[in-house]
């Protein structure tokens, strides 16, 4: 049984490791100080592994060790590899089992242990024998990999030749393989298989260099060798394949170590806190459109990149001489053949004698579902002539077609876009798309690079297109049916960021990127058109859903006219609900679904005809007749609603949709006069948390108190309609959901806000300043400056408050609280969070803002509260 023996307390053994702990700190000192001077990552990290070497040996010698035993080191330091801040990871070795030893012996490794602790070494030891190696190694893929790199410290020889027999008498070099590359798969699929983390962990995530030393722990077992060059001499792979992977571990090993000094700990994390300093160090810097941090993470993203793909070649090169085999070869095409249900190609040279080959390959991997991937020569082949995808490439007709029967292939769209994406090909194909290969996007929303979050959009256009998931958007997938020529969405898809990182509107700037590449590859002119306006439109449907009153008919007017036909209008709707649910998982809920459609629909009819046919006095008759339909079914007398009705003006019944104003009356049409706060809450129609109904004599600050109530509750408000009635009532629909999940029981919460929302209501205490919740690491890190912009309506009876700022706990809250204390009532909000990002918009009462002293002081006052802290 392996032991762990924790560090005795002894001051003596302090006094004692004294000189140790100076000579180490001394080490690491100089070690540091010589690397700010000269980057050389290898030689520091077998300096820092020889510095521990010598104060291991020399405490090993002070606490005369018994000669029986043998101390080993194990796993990266056994490698003879130590980053500033890693665990030093030993074994102490025995002849037998502790329990057999002499006490003196246990005394000794007891010391020994806290001499290393009084040091300040991070130690990660065991005391085993050899049997228990061996026990321990046994179904543990972790232990194995840990002794495989083992190195003998001080002690004895013996011993530790006998632990070397009985290791490599019990390894399974077919079976340790697998362990590895199924603990590869399941680490990737920890990081959501993708190395565009916004903090990735330089050790762990997909293309860290976790994926490194998984090729070099596979090849050590089965005696291929311990280096790149090694691997290169025995076939597996090509000397410039190795210059490839020792320049990105370089780069790796480099920033994993600046991490540990800038932290003065472990930290293999690339987080948001020490991004900028590492660019810093790194001498990036800022640019009018890109932050160094940015440019960093493109460097770290690039070489991830690469490191992913070369550990497929290497993985697929060690499992074919691993696991020798009869080969099952099957023709597709003079160029093409199926081995092992991977597209194999017929000529290592075909992509240099005939470089259309290349999108050939990727074409035939649509057409070929049964293939499940490229092999290993084909993948070399594709990254060895990657550089044939030139401007003469581009030119070619033949090869436009291609890449246009790639996008038009029912199958396979997203898969073959993502896999030319990682192979470099997409990004030589589209220089444009090339260069935002890896960019980061630091504006609190988006948590992918652009790269992959315009492959997140096209997935979801092609998600549309599948049966099996017709149910989660059937709106999407009824018009996507019926589109003709859908690739002009994934090219619009492609384009619509492409511009991020230039400076200037990417909007417009990937509009002229688009129509150039519609051109060039003979699309249509009314498809190029269409293109090229998605392209410089792809955020006005969201703009206007989620921030101007959907209710005003001159809004959907306008929006109509834009938009102008009903192709125009099924393209925007799907590519806006695409890219949307492409930024985040955490951003698009229900409510924006609900937006998002309200305003399609409206806009069809707009421009089908049918809306223009009905006045407004018409529209609001017709909510008036379907909500007094919806109380005859719960039994509410004829003309009750009448009473409440007749204190209502025409702006209510536009604002509310039938359901709310027939859920408002059966709620109040008794109690029309009450004194009494009426506080009722349902679960949304849209899907989206509650919908809360406040009714009282109007009071002062209202507002405020709302919101800082469901910002105690840890409600999140998405949307609010404020109504005064004609006898001077309050009455007020807030929809509200919990942001931290996705599943809440609503159902528990209903009763809660029902009782302390009233009693709140009901008390009328003072209204005190919300407390200022704490800001995110990413927030603090990368702040988003506040916008304000307050103006008047159209018809100057009222302002507009628009709002942008870094978004927290309590936000909302405090915001109507600084319009309370300019006594300034609120009529609506439209609340809209994207991710970390606030984006709100209120319609204020205009009576005390015409002067402009006031604007001046409630706009300083808003600036104040929405500053970051």
């Amino acid at each position: 049984m392996s032991t762990v023996l924790a560090p005795a307390v002894d001051h003596a053994a302090a006094t004692t490791a004294a000189p140790w702990k100076r000579e180490l700190d001394a080490g690491r000192r100089e070690l540091e100080a010589a690397y700010r001077t000269q980057r050389r990552p290898r030689r520091l990290l077998r300096a820092q592994a020889r510095l521990t070497d010598r104060v291991l040996r020399g405490l090993w010698t002070t606490v005369a060790a018994p000669p029986g035993l043998a101390l080993v080191a194990v796993g990266g330091y056994g490698r003879g590899e130590l980053f500033p801040h890693s665990d030093v990871d030993v074994v102490v070795l025995l002849p037998r089992p502790l329990t057999a030893m002499p006490p003196a012996t246990a005394s000794c490794i007891e010391r020994f242990v806290g001499l290393m602790w009084d040091t300040g070494l991070e130690i990660g030891h065991s005391v085993r024998t050899v049997d228990e190696c061996e026990a321990e190694m046994e179904g543990n893929a972790v232990s194995r990999t840990s002794l495989l790199e083992r190195r003998l410290l001080a002690g004895s020889r013996a011993l530790y030749a006998r632990l070397g027999h009985r290791f490599e008498a019990s390894l399974d070099v077919r079976s340790f393989y697998e362990a590895k590359a199924l603990e590869q798969q399941q680490r990737h699929l920890r990081y959501q298989d993708t190395a565009y983390n916004l903090e990735p962990n330089l050790k762990e995530s997909p293309g860290g260099r976790r994926d490194l030393q998984s090729i070099l722990w596979i090849a050590r077992a089965a005696g291929f060798g311990h280096t790149w060059r090694e691997l290169a001499a025995r076939g597996l792979m090509t000397a410039a394949e190795a210059r490839e992977l020792t320049r990105n571990e370089t780069l790796i090993d480099d920033l994993r170590i600046r991490l540990h000094y800038l932290a003065g700990r472990r930290e293999d994390r690339l987080v948001f806190d020490l991004q900028g300093a590492l660019a810093s160090e790194l001498g990036l810097t800022d640019t009018p459109s890109r932050r160094a941090s940015e440019q960093l993470m493109q460097r770290y993203y690039r070489a991830a990149k690469s490191i992913r793909q070369l550990n497929v070649i290497l993985l697929q090169n060690l499992h074919a001489r691993l696991f020798p085999a009869e080969v099952k070869v099957q023709t597709i095409d003079a160029d093409f053949q199926a081995v092992d249900e991977l597209l194999d190609i017929k000529d290592d040279e075909l992509f240099a004698k005939r470089p259309g080959a290349i999108l050939d390959s990727f074409l035939t991997l649509q057409r070929h579902p049964e293939l499940k991937g490229m092999s290993a020569p084909t993948l070399r082949a594709l990254w060895r002539d990657r550089t044939r995808v030139d401007a003469a490439f581009r030119r070619d007709p033949e090869n436009r077609a291609r890449f246009l029967a790639i996008l038009r292939e029912p199958h396979g769209v997203t898969h073959e876009l993502r896999r030319m994406n990682q192979y470099g090909i997409l990004g030589r194909y589209i220089p444009a798309y090339g260069r935002i290969v890896g960019q980061m996007q630091h504006d609190l929303y988006h948590v992918y690079t652009v790269d992959e979050h315009i492959l997140m959009v096209i997935r979801n256009l092609r998600r549309f297109t599948e049966a099996q998931h017709g149910h989660e958007y059937p709106l999407c997938s009824r018009l996507i049916a019926d589109f003709e020529r859908p690739e002009v969405l994934y090219i619009a898809a492609l384009f619509h960021d492409i511009a991020k990182g230039r400076g200037g509107n990417h909007s417009k700037l990937g509009a002229v990127d688009a129509r150039r590449f519609c051109r060039a590859h003979g699309l249509a002119v009314a498809d190029t058109n269409l293109v090229g306006w998605l392209v410089a439109q792809h955020l006005t449907m969201s703009l206007t859903a989620q921030k101007q009153d959907l209710s005003d008919p001159a809004v959907i007017a306008t929006f109509a006219a834009k938009v102008r036909t009903e192709r125009r209008l099924a393209a925007l709707y799907l590519l806006t609900v695409a890219d949307i649910r492409g930024t985040s998982p955490r951003v698009w809920n229900a409510w924006k679904a609900k937006l998002l459609e309200d305003l399609f629909h409206a806009a069809r009819a707009r421009l089908t005809g049918s809306a223009p046919t009905r006045t407004l006095d018409d529209s609001l008759e017709a909510r008036r007749i379907e909500a007094a339909r919806q109380l005859r079914l719960y039994a509410i007398p004829d003309g009750a609603e009448q009473s409440l009705w007749r204190q209502l003006d025409s702006v209510y019944f536009q604002r509310h949709t039938a359901d709310e104003i027939a859920w408002h009356a059966r709620q109040l049409y008794f109690r029309v006069d009450g004194k009494e706060p009426v506080v009722r809450a349902r679960l949304s129609r849209s899907g989206a948390g509650l919908q809360v109904m406040i009714y009282l004599p109007d009071q002062k600050e209202l507002f405020a108190r709302i919101c800082g109530f469901f910002g105690k509750a840890r409600l999140s408000i998405l949307d609010a309609k404020v109504h005064t009635t004609r006898h001077g009532y309050a009455l007020d629909t807030f929809l509200v959901h919990d942001p931290l999940s996705a599943h809440a029981a609503y159902r528990a919460v209903i009763s809660y806000v029902e009782f302390e929302l009233g009693q709140l209501l009901a008390a009328r205490a003072p209204l005190e300043p919300p407390p200022i919740g704490r800001m995110s690491r990413h927030l603090k890190h990368f702040p988003l400056t506040p916008e304000v912009r307050l103006f008047p309506d159209d018809k100057e009876t009222h302002y507009i408050l628009e709002l942008v700022a870094g978004d927290r706990p309590g936000l909302l809250a405090r915001i109507a609280y600084t319009l309370a204390k300019a006594n300034v009532n609120v009529e609506s909000a439209k609340i809209n969070t994207l991710g970390e990002r606030a984006e709100d918009v209120f319609l204020l009462d205009g009576a005390r803002l015409h002067d402009e002293a006031a604007l001046l002081r409630l706009e300083t006052a808003l600036y104040e509260q929405l500053q970051l802290r």
